[in-house]
């Protein structure tokens, strides 16, 4: 009689392009990135599949590193699921990398930072090849008052004015470890680094930051809004297809719960 499998905690690196997607969670009638890769999966390993995530992007939100855990008894090598699963997948969900993990891991809480990317096409004429994946702002962008701007928000906060209500994750507080704004060729890059993001946080600010960009606010006024704890004390919501979630990192960790909310400390997440 053949050996039953073992049960293997099974970490995945996917991207995908989050046009054709309602966000990523699972809702009914609706595509998403959670229901195509779960159905895939299923299709695949043989039995059904419950996935984890690192975090939920909003419809139109791209992803090149985001991260789902799952529990599978296949025999297929963990390093070849990627290649096979690519078989099966739509072609705008990629499988880029698998590998064994712990029992106890787990995508979203474990992670020690997250890195999101938003574009912005600040040129007169747009580019049709990046009309999915960058705002078009043809008026010319201050991007040295946005630099100044954004270290206002590097450290621990408060960014409850930065967070748009319709979700309530308790402590509003998170840690920006870095903001870096580039621009090349007329293209500019906004990458935002912190231990965690609120609902609509990364489009908040970077709106903000445009309406600093364009004049409209003084690149001083962000330690007020920072200070206000006032949603309406910040700019507009930049438009969701700008922005891309492009790497979950993980370190040394270990989760504590105090009050209810998870505490980060050390911790080897392998």
């Amino acid at each position: 009689m053949k050996q039953t499998e073992r049960m293997k905690h099974i970490k995945l690196v996917i991207g995908y392009d989050g046009t054709e997607f309602h966000g990523f969670q699972r809702q009914r009638g609706l595509r998403t990135v959670q229901e195509e890769l779960e159905s895939t999966l299923t299709t695949l390993l043989g039995h059904p599949v419950s996935i984890k995530a690192a975090g939920r992007t909003d419809r139109g939100v791209h992803a090149e590193g985001q991260v789902v855990s799952f529990w599978t008894n296949c025999p297929i090598p963990v390093e070849r699921l990627p290649i096979v699963l690519n078989r099966l997948l739509p072609p705008d969900i990629v499988a880029k990398g698998a590998k064994e993990v712990r029992p106890e891991f787990h995508p979203r809480f474990d992670a020690t930072s997250r890195i999101y990317r938003y574009l912005i096409d600040n040129r007169p004429v747009p580019s049709a090849l990046l009309r999915r994946y960058a705002w078009h702002i043809p008026e010319p962008l201050d991007v040295k008052a946005m630099k100044a701007a954004a270290q206002y928000l590097v450290g621990t906060h408060d960014f409850v004015s930065f967070h748009a209500s319709g979700s309530d994750l308790g402590s509003t507080v998170r840690e920006m470890k870095r903001i870096v704004i580039s621009k090349r060729n007329g293209i500019i890059a906004i990458t935002m680094e912190a231990n965690a993001f609120l609902y609509h946080m990364a489009r908040i600010i970077v709106g903000t930051l445009v309406e600093i960009g364009l004049g409209k606010r003084h690149h001083e006024e962000m330690k007020d809004i920072l200070l206000a704890r006032d949603r309406s004390a910040a700019g507009k919501t930049a438009p969701p297809h700008g922005l891309c979630l492009m790497q979950v990192r993980y370190g040394r960790r270990r989760r504590c719960y105090k009050h209810g909310e998870i505490q980060d400390e050390q911790r080897e997440n392998k």
